[in-house]
């Protein structure tokens, strides 16, 4: 599937991989620093039982980084995705997103629930509570995208790794681990500043007031080795009427990398108790 070109971007292209499967397309989203290399794994999980698209975000991988900040904020990002489905003539998806992307695809179920057969966030965030703390989180996001542009990628790489979240996946081997930082060293400076800037945790729009609106079936997993989006997860999971939730053992933030076998058996568990499925008719 070539990039898609879309005019809610002012002609920026998403790179976007479409791999066809017999149900309904699961439409996955990386975390930041990310690209559609991210659900590999995932991929050949479902092998060719749901249709997979996968996109990189704007300012990711081999999609657009355009100099405008405001093209990457969570409107033009939620406009692109409907979009995109607009010219592969998909009307719903079960939308699944880690971390950043996490963030979108809540915000893409809440938004578009003419879209949504269901969603699957893997330690996402419905953003912050306050104007206080967004301010303070956007300041902080602003520092790191200067940073990036000042001192360059390999820098900010380093930095990146050395952060706390990252703490757990030291038992990853090391060429899982060498294989992330080459994948994250093939990012734009430009591409990453300006996607802290526009769509960063600070700049999202809060969801805590949105999250009873969805009512789509939805399933919140985190690691239990990351406490914060643990409680969060469970935060979620409390608002959205008969979501599940999943608190995956032995695993930090980035469950599909530390835990592959149980994550890729959680989703499919949770597609296949969908009321499109044959295994799941009758539930919710």
């Amino acid at each position: 599937m070539p990039r898609i070109a879309l005019n809610c971007l002012d002609g920026a292209s998403l790179n976007v991989d479409y791999i066809a499967g017999k149900k309904d397309p699961v439409l996955a989203l990386h975390g930041f620093t990310g690209n559609i290399s991210t659900w590999d794994n995932l991929v050949k999980a479902l092998k060719g039982e749901y249709t997979a698209i996968r996109v990189d975000v704007l300012g990711h991988g081999l999609s657009d980084s355009p100099e405008e900040t405001g093209l990457y904020d969570m409107e033009h990002t939620l406009q692109a995705l409907n979009e995109i489905l607009d010219k592969l003539a998909v009307p719903r998806v079960h939308w699944l997103g880690y971390s950043m992307g996490g963030r979108i695809a809540l915000s893409a179920a809440a938004a578009l629930p003419e879209r949504t057969c269901s969603l699957i966030c893997e330690s996402g965030s419905p953003g912050l509570r306050t104007p206080e703390e967004r301010s303070s989180r956007a300041r902080s996001d602003a520092e790191i995208a200067n940073r990036i542009e000042q001192q360059g990628i390999p820098s900010f790489v380093t930095y990146w790794e050395s952060l706390p979240l990252w703490n757990s996946q030291a038992r990853l081997p090391r060429e899982t681990r060498e294989r992330l930082r080459l994948q994250r060293l093939t990012n734009n400076a430009r591409g990453l500043a300006n996607s802290l800037r526009g769509i960063g945790t600070g700049s999202q729009p809060p969801l805590f007031e949105k999250l009873q609106n969805i009512r789509a079936p939805a399933c919140f997993m985190a690691g239990a080795e990351d406490s914060k989006f643990a409680d969060l997860a469970r935060e979620m999971q409390r608002e959205v009427t008969g979501s599940r939730l999943e608190i995956v053992q032995h695993s930090g933030h980035a469950i599909h990398l530390e835990q592959p076998e149980v994550f890729n058996r959680t989703v499919l568990d949770f597609l296949r108790s969908q009321p499109g499925h044959p295994a799941g008719k009758g539930k919710r």
